[in-house]
């Protein structure tokens, strides 16, 4: 019997852990809490009102009495922390929002579980999941691992590199046993439609202008959502506290190729001529301080933990496109504030 609270539960990654967390722990309890930003929905765990051993409570964690109520009404044994600001384009905007979700957020989190678990350690994990783009960015050549210098170029990717690095210090100078993740990009069912991804599958469906950064060149690994929630869940269970883990999905793709990618399987999908679609790409003005590359080096979780992905990038990306096409009126729900 653990109680385990997920910050940040209903979002795209959040909302896919806690149905998965949900569905094979039926003895614990689980936890949701979320302040229900613009990116944060319920609509994404409808499925989960009647489940027993699930329970949602609004909040924010940058508010002292909000985690207070949690921590006193529940004896929490694990916190996987997701509630974070992570649209690099919106950090560019307004960073003094990212700085108070993922950095305040983060120390106000930590502060209290230092507290709550001052006389008990045992058997207690706070586990924060982080990105690789703490890192900086990678040229044509070269990973990231877990040695990796921290040089983050964007708002977002600096306010995730703090918070990062309070978890260590707290972890350090506090004894609170932590473990950090940093996973490449995610994709796949119910992930915020301002996202590459869904943009695209979206303005498909809408036969609207599909915009990609500068000349279309720049490279990310993308990682299935599923394959994602399994390392969380073998980190829970067997991470080293202390440690950190590099998850990466083994599919370097530049834009264009993911872009042209998805316009062929949605095409397809809707009954048009495959690759029709691509008369709506238009290049636009690049980003400041848009990385290049980004590129991981799972092998520790690998050897250690025996993780790897198995959804290859066809199958997730088959299975995404299909499932946004299938539930265009959750985008409608999602979008509609």
């Amino acid at each position: 019997m653990k109680t385990i609270l997920v910050t940040g539960g209903a979002g795209f990654i959040g909302s896919n852990l806690i149905r998965f967390l949900v569905n094979k722990y039926k003895k614990y309890k689980i936890i949701n809490f979320d302040l229900l930003t613009y990116a944060g929905n319920l609509e994404n765990l409808t499925d989960l009102k009647s489940k027993k051993n699930y329970l949602f409570i609004k909040g924010d964690i940058s508010k002292n009495s909000d985690l207070k109520k949690v921590f006193d009404s529940y004896e929490i044994d694990i916190v996987i922390n997701l509630a974070a600001e992570s649209h690099v384009d919106r950090s560019i905007v307004n960073p003094l929002s990212f700085l108070k979700t993922n950095v305040l957020g983060t120390v106000k989190l930590l502060e209290i579980v230092k507290n709550k678990w001052r006389k008990q350690h045992d058997g207690k994990l706070f586990y924060h999941i982080s990105t690789d783009e703490v890192f900086g960015s990678l040229s044509s050549d070269g990973v990231f691992t877990e040695n990796s210098k921290y040089e983050p170029n964007s708002p977002y990717s600096a306010s995730k590199a703090s918070s990062d690095h309070f978890v260590k210090s707290y972890s350090k100078t506090y004894d609170i046993p932590s473990i950090i993740s940093n996973c490449s990009n995610n994709y796949g069912p119910y992930q915020f439609p301002e996202k590459l991804i869904p943009v695209v599958i979206n303005n498909i469906l809408k036969n609207i202008e599909i915009p990609i950064y500068g000349n279309g060149e720049n490279i990310r690994d993308w990682l299935f959502v599923d394959d994602h929630i399994r390392a969380i869940d073998l980190i829970i269970n067997k991470g080293k506290i202390g440690g950190n883990y590099l998850i990466g999905g083994f599919n370097e793709l530049k834009n264009i190729d993911l872009v042209k990618k998805i316009i062929e399987i949605t095409d397809k999908i809707l009954g048009k001529e495959p690759g029709s679609s691509e008369s709506l790409i238009s290049f636009v003005k690049d980003r400041p301080g848009h990385d290049f590359r980004y590129a991981v080096d799972s092998s520790k979780i690998k050897n250690e933990l025996g993780w790897e992905p198995l959804i290859n990038f066809e199958d997730g990306i088959q299975k995404t496109v299909k499932w946004f096409i299938e539930n265009r009126n959750w985008t409608k729900l999602v979008t509609r504030n």
